[in-house]
């Protein structure tokens, strides 16, 4: 049996490949023999499996066994290769923009330019995408005293002028102006149909070109972070981006969709008030490195990657399994329970309604955010903090009525270093031992009952589908 250790090892044997050779066409029969490994488990979308397994749990690894009277199967990601050369790949991306004109043929000489970039919380390169982007300024005759690079804060701290040089990148730090963008001053431009307020950071408000960079990834209720989102709730106020977040209660506010998404619809509507003229977004591989870029229509171009991003990380399955084990792919997704939430939403889908999901999770800091803490103490009960979160939405707090909404699909059974009293005030049962859980969790769902093993929670998204394709055992 290839379990997630001998897949974890694999794909870091990829990665020191593709770095001791200069770029994917010359990996040639290296590259061959690694890909003859496909009919390993590790390497589709799912495969029934066999009854050992390994999963990570804060730095090392955890091992547990399901008994074979259980259908089990493994989800899990695809391997990815990165791009040859990161900027080549965004110089592609710019040369051949989806759905829109180059960005050097947009712009024009004399013009005020933002360039809207993620904080220290996101993983976007920026260090690599803002030269590339400033090229093409320079192309169209923009100066360089035209050009503001805004990092997007929403409601998070300001950044330390250390922190702006290492994101915008020492080059492009020291040839335009890099600041923060502030809650606190907002132009008012509109307001939503959902009833957001569109209140934006004076200097992106005013600019006569919106340049926005970002990362695609899953996000548990905007359905995937980059596009618009950069703006709304980006560079918006703390009031808009209340607004805007508690949309997230509502039907179709979840991981991997989008039509029909209020929350994602809202901050697409923004763009009636605030529009971009030209986005720039990549999809990061497992070790944060740009394997694509998509260049463009702020709406097209995100979309081109979100496709890119599902053929790597979603995972379809015809139906919910009575149990689901779920890593959150260990240190520092696990560190505390509030990053550890992001596995248990996508984990959800693949749970059926009355399961239980098994998370293991060190969370060896508690539950993290004070706010999350806070509503985890003040509300008793999963339906209560959803409640509450109706009648004056925090954010902090939404995370817990996230987590609360998946507690009314299944129970919790989380395996994890933080006290059992804790764990039992946040509605899960405490283990210590993931065996002990597992057999648990068996023993109350009954002999035949089905199991998913999901080893890389934080990137994994299973999704229902009724494709033919997808084979069931």
């Amino acid at each position: 049996m290839h379990n997630v250790h001998t897949y974890s090892c694999l794909l870091d044997i990829r990665y020191i490949i593709s770095k001791s050779y200069n770029g994917r066409k010359e990996l040639g029969d290296i590259a061959h023999f690694y890909r003859a490994a496909k009919p390993l488990p590790s390497f589709l979308m799912y495969k029934e499996q066999t009854m050992d397994f390994s999963i990570k749990y804060f730095k090392d690894y955890i091992s547990f066994h399901v008994d074979d009277s259980h259908p089990v199967k493994e989800l899990l990601p695809h391997p990815c290769e990165e791009a040859d050369i990161e900027e080549e790949e965004i110089r592609r991306a710019l040369a051949h923009p989806i759905s829109s004109a180059r960005l050097s043929e947009i712009v024009k000489a004399g013009e005020k330019v933002v360039i809207i970039t993620s904080d220290v919380t996101r993983p976007v390169p920026s260090w690599l995408l803002i030269p590339c982007v400033l090229q093409e300024l320079e192309a169209a005759g923009v100066r360089e005293e035209d050009i503001t690079v805004v990092f997007a804060l929403g409601s998070h701290r300001h950044l330390t002028e250390e922190e702006r040089e290492r994101l915008a990148g020492e080059w492009a730090y020291h040839k335009v102006k890099c600041i923060d963008s502030d809650p606190e001053d907002c132009v008012h431009l509109g307001t939503c149909r959902n009833g957001t307020s569109v209140d934006i950071f004076r200097t992106v408000a005013e600019a006569d070109r919106r340049i926005l960079l970002g990362n695609v990834e899953y996000h548990y209720f905007a359905g995937y972070s980059g596009g618009m989102k950069a703006i709304m709730p980006g560079c918006a106020s703390l009031a808009s981006i209340q607004s805007n977040h508690k949309n997230m209660i509502r039907p179709g506010a979840y991981a991997g969709h989008l039509d029909g998404n209020p929350v994602r619809e809202d901050i697409e509507e923004t763009a009636a008030y605030c529009p971009a003229d030209f986005i720039v977004n990549v999809v990061l591989d497992d070790h944060k490195k740009i394997a694509y870029a998509a260049a463009g229509d702020p709406v097209a171009a995100h979309r081109d990657a979100c496709r890119f991003l599902d053929g790597l990380y979603r995972v379809d399955i015809k139906k919910p399994a009575d149990v689901v084990i779920v890593s959150t792919g260990g240190y520092p997704k696990d560190i505390n329970l509030y990053q550890a939430q992001k596995s248990i939403d996508n984990a959800k889908h693949a749970v059926k309604e009355g399961g239980i999901m098994i998370v293991a999770a060190s969370c060896h800091e508690g539950y993290g955010s004070a706010p999350f803490t806070r509503w985890i103490e003040s509300y008793p009960t999963p339906e209560e903090r959803i409640a509450a979160i109706h009648e004056h939405f925090e954010l902090g707090g939404h995370k817990s009525a996230a987590l609360g909404l998946v507690q009314q699909k299944c129970t919790i059974y989380l395996v994890t270093d933080m006290d059992d009293a804790l764990v039992r005030k946040a509605n899960m049962v405490p283990f210590h031992d993931l065996q002990q859980a597992v057999d648990q969790a068996l023993e109350k769902r009954g002999a035949k009952a089905s199991v998913y093993v999901i080893p890389v929670g934080g990137s994994t998204l299973p999704m229902i589908t009724a494709d033919d394709s997808v084979n069931e055992k």
